[in-house]
């Protein structure tokens, strides 16, 4: 007996377009659909398709996405025959007439009605063939998802059509909305593949939830910009830069999340070991003369005199810089820099011959820019006081600008990818301390951290360089441990294979986008996603960048994981992304 849902559901069928009928072979992993003649002209390949069917006793539907479309044409295949097509170049009445289009339709979603209720189910038999499969619309969508519309979020359209994919993206903690743990998530593809703007509206998603934090390591500076209080949304209208056409900063503020843009002026550096590379960075030493591995015994033989007179907030000072430099022109101090007598005389004679204007040169050009940087500032947020803002009841989204040219920016010449390495890797031994805090007072920590570029420090290639191998180590640990905490972590890379591979196994929700069909990359797809026909439509995406104009470019994705109602068995589905207009306009931000 039909209840309400199931005839509000008919009755949507009735008025959809039928695209086949199930067919032989089939099974509960794969379907095959014989397409009707007044579809085999259609887009079918990437359709969202749903039938009607019994299964014990209860009505039943699925909803899965045609994979594959295949002709056969059984006559042709005669060799006769095709010796006959080959001269005439048709057959009458073969050719054409006796086409048979078979889909494979790969079902990611079953569910079944009870008591005017829809529940998740699951394929455990195969409906009869001749069953009717529908085209899927929003209509039928939201009448199957009804229950769910306030936890719906909008990425993109079903790859084979403009029907809307439905997507929930839940918080970490418990409760209705809440996942009740912290997932791990990945967005993979080449430049260009629009990896940063659907991580933007993965962003956007979770903002939703005013006890979840959200913390942005910006390597490149591409989520600071769109999310500067300056930004200019409409700078540039033709999607050139598509990642680039989000004013983050507008919209997170519309959901009323409390959005801080910082970079590393606006953080007190709080580490001894941060300040020694900083200085072996620069070109401090260099101006005395002290190179190579030098370098490292001069900060090893000066920091305990220096730490035993002052603390790093007040470095700064220029008595410091003069201790310094008395202790360089100690004998002692000088044989544990240089062991030949060469170079120490050099340096003595260096030293000794400093006059105030060479003094004054390397105190502002040199101390004081590295110094200020662990200094107490009126602007700034020692790291401490930046995490413990996650620990908060109501916790904000920030994102930390460590790119190399904001630094240039700001004068500090000696930035490079170590002096990165360094603060991340502080920045991630806190988060990790405070989620394990959290977890011991039976709590979550409830936060997502996005790290931008993530082969340049995940990739399961050793480091040559200490710094980087450590902050590689801390990165491979936190993601084994910290799901319990509630902190979860999404990485976002042009390279699939580089990634080191215990962190692709802990990823519960992956974006695949352009670019990843060739090499290892590929074959690190192909174990990642087992369904091979899955793995062949991925491989007919088209390149961004190759549309005629930028009005239809479309960038193509396919996920796995629990990140829709619709991929609860599994199975991997396949979107296009909503252009940033659209985005904003189906998921009801602010308006433009």
């Amino acid at each position: 007996m039909e209840n309400t849902i199931d005839k509000k559901i008919n009755h949507l069928l009735k008025n959809s377009s039928i695209l086949g009928t199930i067919g032989s072979p089939s099974s509960t992993i794969e379907l095959a659909l014989d397409v009707l003649e007044s579809s085999v002209t259609r887009q079918l390949v990437g359709e969202l398709a749903i039938f009607k069917y019994l299964q014990d006793s209860k009505n039943h539907y699925a909803i899965g996405q045609i994979i594959e479309i295949a002709l056969r044409n059984f006559l042709l295949e005669d060799p006769t025959i095709k010796s006959v097509a080959r001269k005439r170049g048709t057959v009458n009445p073969i050719s054409g007439i006796q086409d048979v289009h078979v889909g494979k339709l790969l079902c990611s979603a079953i569910f079944t009605s009870s008591e005017d209720l829809i529940e998740p189910s699951l394929l455990g038999t195969v409906p009869p063939t001749g069953t009717y499969v529908y085209q899927v619309n929003d209509n039928i969508l939201s009448t199957i998802l009804e229950k769910q519309k306030k936890s719906l979020f909008y990425l993109g359209n079903s790859y084979g059509s403009k029907t809307k994919m439905p997507m929930w993206f839940k918080h970490f903690d418990y409760g209705e909305d809440g996942a009740g743990e912290a997932y791990h998530l990945g967005i993979f593809g080449i430049t260009g593949s629009g990896k940063s703007t659907l991580a933007k509206m993965i962003l956007t998603a979770y903002s939703k939830f005013p006890q979840m934090g959200l913390l942005v390591l910006d390597p490149v500076g591409e989520f600071s910009k769109s999310f500067a209080n300056d930004y200019n949304h409409n700078m540039d209208r033709n999607y050139q830069n598509y990642a680039s056409d989000f004013s983050m900063k507008k919209i997170i503020d519309s959901v009323n999340k409390e959005v801080l843009s910082i970079n590393v002026r606006n953080l007190v550096l709080d580490r001894w070991t941060l300040f020694e590379e900083i200085l072996l960075q620069s070109q401090f030493f260099r101006q005395l003369t002290i190179n190579g591995p030098n370098r490292r015994f001069a900060v090893d033989s000066l920091m305990p005199k220096l730490k035993k007179k002052a603390s790093l907030n007040n470095l700064i000072k220029r008595e410091y810089f003069d201790l310094l430099i008395n202790e360089l022109r100690n004998d002692e101090v000088q044989i544990l820099i240089f062991s030949t007598p060469e170079p120490r005389k050099r340096l003595n004679n260096l030293v000794s011959t400093l006059d105030q204007k060479n003094l004054d040169y390397l105190y502002y050009q040199f101390w004081i820019p590295i110094c200020s940087l662990f200094e107490n500032r009126q602007d700034a947020l020692t790291i401490d006081d930046l995490l413990e803002k996650f620990s908060w009841k109501q916790k904000p989204l920030i994102v930390i600008d460590l790119s190399e040219q904001t630094a240039h920016k700001m004068q500090l010449k000696y930035w490079n990818e170590t002096i990165q390495s360094l603060i991340l890797k502080r920045l991630l031994r806190g988060l990790v301390s405070l989620g394990e805090k959290t977890w011991q007072k039976s709590t979550s920590l409830n936060t997502l951290v996005v790290l931008d570029e993530a082969h340049r420090y995940a990739r399961k290639d050793d480091f040559t360089d200490t710094n980087l191998e450590q902050l590689r180590l801390t990165l491979l640990d936190a993601v084994r441990t910290t799901r319990k905490y509630g902190l979860g972590w999404l990485f976002i890379s042009t390279s699939l294979s580089s990634i080191h591979r215990d962190i692709l196994q802990q990823l519960r929700i992956i974006f695949f986008g352009f670019g990843l069909s060739l090499g290892s990359d590929l074959v690190t797809l192909r174990e990642l996603v087992a369904d091979e026909k899955a793995i062949d439509l991925y491989r007919t995406f088209t390149d961004p960048a190759s549309s005629f104009n930028t009005k239809t470019r479309k960038y193509s994705f396919m996920t796995q994981g629990p990140v829709s109602p619709l991929s609860f068995s599994g199975s991997p589905f396949f979107f296009n992304a909503l252009s940033p207009d659209v985005f904003i306009k189906e998921n009801n931000l602010y308006k433009t």
